[in-house]
């Protein structure tokens, strides 16, 4: 059994890192508030955008010439990972990187092998893990984790769809942890291009409207595709983020609750060696007076 120093220098310790986790839990939680309401605000705007979108997506609209929805054989792709730029949040950037390296040996196994693979890693901690993977990677806007606003994600889904039009890539896609809740995250593989209208009319509901519509469909359509990327894009983002916050928060709470149980082991420990302690001195002195009394 360690010694009484040994123990109260662990005790301390110990306390010292509860209070670490238990302030970065109120932080993650304060954080998460704020991202779960940006990403509740912008879905019911995407929602009803592809649900137009999917309204006016019907046989009078012709997508043949729509340069975001040919869809061509696959040899050359784009994946988007969007992790995070700090750790402590579990398995929220592993599961990113994991889900990555699986499509690359199972679905993508021959794009990968031929090296037509090429990686856009927006967040710190994907990159650390997939940088010495020899990973043709095109660049890392890590900072837009940092400023979530429309007008700073916009312009990389217009690099993206620029990517797409001018034929560098065949398909782009994203992958990222989508925001349920607190405690829950779903990982998720989105096409972002090309896009099919069959998988935006998934998305929305059945219920169809009637629209008046000018000039024409055909118009409509190509401003609204363009406008509903770069919504998806950045929806993508704040889902991630809200995702981060909310395993963070998670997994301190864990971590919280593990250093209390620690405690409590380390202190029923610490007074059975001071008890243990206590006792072997009685004795001793016990035994002192014995000898002396003979």
């Amino acid at each position: 059994m360690a010694n009484l120093k040994e123990i109260r220098t662990r005790i301390s310790s110990v306390i010292s890192t509860r209070q670490i986790t238990s302030a970065m839990k109120m932080v993650s939680a304060a954080k998460l508030r704020k991202a779960q309401n940006a990403v509740l605000a912008i879905r019911p705007y995407s929602q009803k955008l592809n649900e137009i979108l999917s309204n006016v997506c019907d046989k009078d609209v012709d997508f043949q010439d729509n340069p975001y929805a040919q869809a061509r054989e696959t040899n050359k792709i784009l994946m988007v990972l969007i992790s995070s730029n700090r750790g402590l949040c579990g398995a929220f950037n592993s599961n990113v990187v994991r889900k990555t390296l699986s499509l690359l040996q199972t679905t993508y196994q021959k794009q990968f092998s031929e090296k037509n693979i090429d990686f856009i890693l927006a967040g710190k901690k994907s990159f650390d893990m997939l940088k010495n993977k020899n990973f043709n990677i095109l660049e890392t806007p890590h900072q837009l984790l940092d400023h979530l606003q429309y007008e700073n994600i916009a312009p990389l889904a217009e690099k993206l769809m620029n990517f797409f039009v001018e034929k560098k890539y065949d398909k782009i896609l994203v992958i990222y942890n989508q925001f349920r809740n607190a405690a829950f995250q779903i990982l998720t593989v989105e096409q972002f291009l090309p896009i099919s209208p069959k998988e935006i009319a998934k998305k929305t509901s059945k219920f169809r409207n009637n629209y008046i519509i000018e000039p024409d469909k055909d118009y409509i359509v190509k401003v609204l595709i363009p406008k509903a990327l770069k919504i998806q894009l950045h929806k993508a983002f704040l889902d991630s983020v809200a995702s981060e916050h909310g395993a963070r928060m998670t997994a301190m709470h864990k971590a919280t609750d593990n250093a209390g149980d620690i405690l409590r082991e380390l202190r029923l420990n610490y007074n059975k060696a001071r008890q243990a302690a206590i006792t072997k001195e009685i004795l001793e002195i016990v035994g002192g007076s014995e000898a002396l009394s003979k």
